[in-house]
């Protein structure tokens, strides 16, 4: 695909980043910004693409925005490493951008949790990943960064398979992670904890992600799941608070 770019940030990824690559067969661009790989991601990616670049970890949005601005064409795709462009998703970004009546789209994610597809029926998380370059840019936010972007977004149903969640552990740890830096974010934009939402953001978000996301229809993993996303989202106010309450310490 001539027209359109594709870039990934990347660190330690060599159990990943063929998947990702072999699924990308056919774009003349494809950027990879490294900050700092020691197993054989760059082995590997060097058999995709000669445009690998350097740079020290700044947060996930200063990272891929670096990286979007090194795309030759202005309509720009971003994936993770432990992720993959589906072939129907493929087909319908060539569609997207020679009818050429939007300036990006809103792309479903379909997840794979401790080694199972989820559920054809179980509802996706949506982002924007394609995009005109000129048309977008990425904010300051450390995770769940998606760029702002002006004019029309087009909703697609082409997928991008997920694989990241292969554990219960690596979920905790992501979600602990990146609890901490939404909570940052939040108290850097002045929001404040409450105690009602303290007390009842976890049994709301589990029916949310079980009943109303029908994770039931993925079994014991779609409880396990809807527990650890409810969890995340009490983190999140948990530790908001505790930044209030250690903001004269720090």
């Amino acid at each position: 695909m001539k027209n359109v770019s594709v870039y990934l940030v990347v660190m330690n990824e060599e159990n990943n980043i063929r998947r990702v690559l072999d699924s990308l067969i056919g774009f003349d661009d494809i950027v990879i910004v490294d900050s700092g790989s020691q197993d054989r991601t760059l082995d590997i990616a060097k058999e995709y693409t000669e445009r690998i670049f350097y740079k020290a970890w700044d947060g996930m949005a200063a990272q891929k925005e670096y990286a979007k601005n090194l795309c030759a064409n202005d309509w720009v795709l971003n994936l993770d490493a432990d992720e993959e462009l589906t072939t129907e998703l493929k087909e319908q970004i060539a569609s997207l951008v020679l009818l050429d009546s939007c300036n990006g789209a809103n792309i479903p994610i379909r997840e794979h949790f401790m080694g199972a597809r989820v559920h054809d029926n179980t509802k996706k998380n949506s982002h924007v990943r394609l995009f005109r370059k000129s048309q977008g840019a990425y904010g300051n936010e450390r995770f769940h960064e998606s760029p702002t972007v002006s004019g029309t977004i087009k909703e697609l149903s082409g997928e991008i398979n997920h694989y990241g969640e292969v554990s219960v552990e690596v979920k905790v740890d992501k979600v602990n992670r990146y609890s901490s830096g939404k909570a940052l974010d939040k108290f850097e934009k002045g929001k404040h904890s409450g105690l009602p939402k303290l007390l009842l953001v976890f049994p709301v978000m589990f029916i949310k992600s079980y009943f109303l996301r029908k994770n039931f229809l993925n079994g014991r993993r779609g409880f396990i799941s809807s527990m650890v996303n409810a969890f995340y989202a009490f983190l999140k106010e948990a530790k908001l608070y505790e930044q209030e309450i250690t903001k004269d310490t720090h």
